[in-house]
């Protein structure tokens, strides 16, 4: 019976393997969102209770207030209804991430087209360099883009806050960043998304390999493909691909609340999220060499990425210590020793 049990999960994993070859034809031309077409930084206003929020909103209540933007040079508004999301920054941040809802016929002909749910990321506080920290995430984001079909789209914004407490009023200046819903990147996709659990020995090879070394890359083990914690799973073209967000623990964004992730009861061998540490599973080694190669490849085009958000960064010494950051990366990746040592002998089996 044991036999016959790992011969059927074997052909399960060949038949998901032969399907990740042609992964990238399922991929369906959907209209990419206004709102996502242009990586200029945009303007928004919001003005809403911090404290109000928090104490009134949930998975299924939302409080309204009006969403300004700046569009050709003039503002424009839209009637938003906004509500908590996340757990851990929900609870450790004066800042909650926040889900934008909007009405359909509210959106249509507007900039927001076509999002009714948006996540806005902001940053933990107000404090010196909490700005930055965003927008190495919104770079994980962006670098995700580059590496795999599957992706949130994202946008970063600036954002005029005005924090309503009682008869008085705070101003922020805070950085942020809208991504969008995962049922529109499954609408690109001609996807489903998955609520149900799948072990990450039947997804899909390319699209986990690629997902795990981009993880290795911004040095995160804050995640689970299997217990889908700051993963989505997509169903495409009869398999399972994954769908990472969330990238605040990371040693590239390294913010001051990081700590070193624990995962289903496993403490992993390392002391600061800077550390890189490979949590992917065993696979084909031609998988693994080629997606090796596809990072390779992509070396030049995801640093012009780092590039292009030096001016956004408010401590220039931050850019530099990420770029470099990122620049390691590379260097296990084109070293054959180092690659053995620091992928191919981690590969998980379970």
């Amino acid at each position: 019976m044991k036999k016959q049990v790992i011969y059927v999960f074997l052909l399960f994993i060949a038949y998901n393997y032969s399907f990740s070859q042609n992964v990238k034809d399922s991929v369906q031309t959907v209209q990419e969102a206004k709102l996502f077409r242009s990586q200029e930084i945009l303007p928004i206003k919001l003005s809403y209770s911090n404290k109000n929020i928090k104490k009134q909103t949930n998975d299924s209540t939302y409080i309204k207030t009006m969403l300004s933007y700046q569009e050709d040079g003039s503002w424009k508004e839209l009637d938003v209804e906004l509500r908590v999301r996340g757990n851990f920054r929900l609870i450790n941040c004066y800042f909650p991430p926040i889900k934008v809802k909007i009405n359909k016929s509210i959106s249509k002909g507007t900039l927001f087209e076509g999002n009714k749910k948006l996540k806005l990321v902001m940053p933990c506080s107000s404090k010196k360099g909490t700005n930055d920290y965003v927008v190495k995430e919104y770079m994980a984001y962006k670098f995700y883009e580059i590496i795999s079909l599957y992706h949130f789209k994202t946008r970063l914004v600036d954002i005029s806050f005005t924090e309503m407490k009682g008869k008085k009023e705070k101003s922020y200046n805070l950085k942020g960043i809208l991504v969008e819903d995962d049922k529109n990147v499954a609408k690109r996709s001609g996807a489903d998304v998955l609520k149900r659990r799948i072990h990450p020995a039947v997804q899909d090879p390319v699209t986990s390999v690629q997902n795990s070394f981009f993880q290795y890359m911004i040095a995160n083990t804050d995640y689970s493909t299997y217990a889908q914690h700051n993963e989505k799973l997509l169903f495409v073209n009869k398999t399972f691909v994954p769908l990472p967000y969330d990238f605040d623990m990371s040693g590239l964004v390294d913010t001051h609340y990081s700590v070193v992730s624990v995962i289903n009861d496993e403490q992993l061998p390392i002391s600061s999220v800077r550390e890189r540490f490979y949590r992917g599973f065993k696979r084909d080694p031609k998988v693994i060499q080629q997606v090796r190669k596809e990072f390779i490849d992509n070396k030049i085009e995801l640093l012009e990425i780092v590039d292009s958000l030096e001016p956004f960064f408010d401590n220039p010494k931050e850019f530099s210590i990420c770029k470099k950051f990122i620049s390691e990366f590379f260097e296990v990746m084109v070293n054959d020793t180092r690659f053995k040592k620091e992928i191919i002998d981690r590969l998980r089996t379970r």
